[in-house]
Formats: structure tokens, sequence, C-alpha cells
């Protein structure tokens, strides 16, 4: 990717676009391109939408930056691997971190999980959602990965596909070498894969049980080190992405 996209503000709409496009702002991009950027008419931002691709737009004329015209596409759309990240959920600023480092990691879905040492059920899914467009703007990411509904265990267990690669990063498992481990779970992965990560007080031993008997799985250690939840979910998807995933050589 070319450095001066790093440079160009950027911005996620729902509208289609396609050439000479003008799309409507709401409030809070005016403000943002107008005020805090203090950008004029006719001054070049970069929009998507997850569908259509990334496209080259200019403020259009007016008193406010409350408009785009649409000039011409710059990357076409792409797609995420098909990578799930479920978790169990942490507590405001540590789950903000961690959904913005799972989407600049690749993960094309978060999926609360709640487990029996779950610091905490409630989640706010649309705070998540803020913040999965957020990673998406700022790190040139052109999907927008789906975030799923809170669901026990158990639930989670019972209506994923089985043919994907479950990869549950258990504390108590042996440590070995990771790197190993997901290579020789290449094939496994070709239909997906879901990497579990529980909270930190760790799986009880009827979960661990019961994630043992699922008919695709790796359980795999992270390292000879204890991590926290949100650190987990770094380390983990990297190496799977570095293994498995859109890092690897093509």
């Amino acid at each position: 990717m070319p450095q001066s996209y790093f440079r160009s503000p950027r911005l996620y709409v729902d509208a289609s676009l396609a050439t000479d496009v003008a799309i409507a702002l709401d409030r809070s991009q005016s403000n943002y391109l107008g005020n805090v950027l203090r950008l004029n008419a006719g001054d070049p931002v970069l929009v998507f939408n997850g569908r259509d691709g990334e496209w080259q737009a200019a403020i259009a004329a007016g008193k406010r930056a409350d408009r785009l015209l649409v000039l011409k596409q710059m990357r076409p759309q792409d797609t995420l691997s098909d990578i799930t990240y479920a978790f169990a959920p942490l507590k405001h600023a540590r789950l903000d971190y961690m959904v913005q480092k799972a989407i600049e990691m690749g993960a094309a879905k978060l999926q609360p999980v709640v487990t029996r040492h779950t610091q905490t059920s409630r989640v706010n899914t649309e705070r998540m959602r803020a913040n999965v467009v957020e990673a998406a703007e700022q790190c040139g990411i052109l999907s927008i990965a789906e975030v799923g509904e809170p669901v026990n265990l158990g639930k989670f267990l019972d209506q994923r596909d089985g043919t994907r690669l479950l990869i549950f990063c258990d504390e108590a498992a042996e440590v070995a070498d990771p790197i190993a481990a997901l290579a020789g779970a290449r094939e496994a992965g070709a239909g997906g894969i879901d990497v579990l990560i529980g909270p930190e007080g760790g799986f009880a031993e009827e979960e661990r049980a019961q994630l043992l008997k699922q008919p695709t799985i790796l359980r795999l250690a992270l390292g000879p080190r204890i991590m926290r939840a949100d650190t987990a979910a770094v380390a983990a998807l990297a190496v799977v992405q570095a293994v498995l995933g859109d890092w690897a050589a093509r």
C-alpha cells in the first residue's frame, strides 16, 4: 500500500460507490473533515463501504464539508481470511483495545463468548462495531468485520460449523512450538478457522472437556508465559495469520 494512503483522510460510508456519485456525510463525519482537519472544497478524501473497494473522493463545494463527490476507484474490494475471533468479553477500555487489534490483525468476525469465569457478560456490540469501523478507517482495511451477539460457550459450540478448525488457546496445554502445530493443521484450516481465547480466570474443567470433544480442534499453548487476554488475542492472531492466514506466502 502506498505510504501516501496514510496521509489521506479515510472514511467508511454506507452508500454505494461509483464515479460521479455524491455522498451525504453525517454530522460527525462533516465535523471531522471541516472542523478537525480543516479541509475545504476540492480536498481529497478516501472512502470505502466494505463492498465496492476504495475510492478517491473530493469535498463538494459548499459552506460545510457535508458532501463528497466520488471520483475514481483506487483499490478493488478484497476479502478477509476466514478467521473468526471468539473471546470471553473484557471490560471497557481493554475490550476496545482488543477489538481494534483483532481488526488490525485481519479477523473477519468477532464473536463474544460467555464462559464461567468471564469478567463481564454485558457487551456493548454497537460500541464494538464502532471500534471495528474506526480501526478499518485508520489501517487501510477495506472489509468490515462482522460482530456477533454474545452467546454462552455451549451455544457457540453447538452453532459453529464442525468442519471449521477450532484453535483452542489453552493456558493448561503443554508448551510446544505453536508455529509447527499450526503448520500441521493447514489442511484442517482450509474450511475456515475459529480462534478461541478464554477469560483471564481460565476455562473451567468441564468447559475444557467440552472443547476437547470438538471434531476439528487444535489445542494451542501461546508460549511459556501466561498472558492477559488482550495480549493473547494479538499473539494468537499473529501466529495464525503468519502460518494459515493472509500473511503466509501465496
